[in-house]
């Protein structure tokens, strides 16, 4: 991470694996404490929005990511996003997507949402996430998909099936709560969980 860089501190996988798809200050704290970085969580936080705003302005969907949401969203399967980042900058990331994320119900920004008081890996915002749906199903019938451990730890945790799309260097055992491991989601099967198959 560029931050660590400024600081001529090395950001190891291992740290990266800490904080993935944890709630902003909650990986702040993270950084900067396994780092022991001379600066507070604020003038960390205060430094790297700008890197985020600057640097997450055009990411790529994930490969065969439109193609699910399409299909759910077409069967009328209820979909939504818990990401643990805040609103601001959540939208900044989607704004070249608008059309595709308008398919959600609803999104839970963890980083700003009020009601989600204890980030990922902790299960709060899967079942906050759950119970804005109109049918508030029970977790038993929700399917999540996510790429960090710290995420599928919370899924787990909130009784959640998980499909895991993990990148290349993320090792076994942070892959073992998953209910389904995937190298990309293009590889998905629908009924395998009970839903309707791809039309072709």
């Amino acid at each position: 991470m560029k931050l660590a860089k400024e600081f001529d501190k090395e950001f190891s996988h291992e740290l990266e694996m800490k904080i993935l798809g944890r709630k902003e200050e909650d990986g702040a704290i993270i950084f900067c404490t396994d780092l022991e970085l001379p600066i507070s969580v604020d003038e960390f936080l205060e430094l790297y929005y700008p890197i985020c705003e600057e640097t997450l302005t055009e990411p790529s969907l994930l490969p065969g990511a439109e193609k699910l949401v399409r299909h759910l969203a077409k069967h009328n399967i209820p979909i939504a996003i818990a990401t643990s980042g805040n609103e601001w900058l959540s939208k900044i990331k989607t704004q070249n997507h608008v059309n595709l994320f308008s398919e959600f119900h609803h999104t839970v920004y963890g980083s700003s949402d009020p009601e989600v008081v204890n980030g990922k890996p902790a299960p709060d915002i899967y079942l906050i996430c759950a119970s804005r749906f109109p049918d508030n199903p029970s977790p038993d019938k929700v399917l999540v998909f996510e790429d960090a451990p710290n995420g599928v730890e919370g899924a787990y945790s909130a009784g959640m099936q998980v499909v895991m799309i993990p990148a290349p260097e993320v090792e076994e055992e942070l892959k073992r709560h998953a209910t389904l491991v995937l190298t990309t989601m293009e590889d998905f099967v629908p009924e395998t969980f009970g839903l309707p198959p791809y039309d072709e």
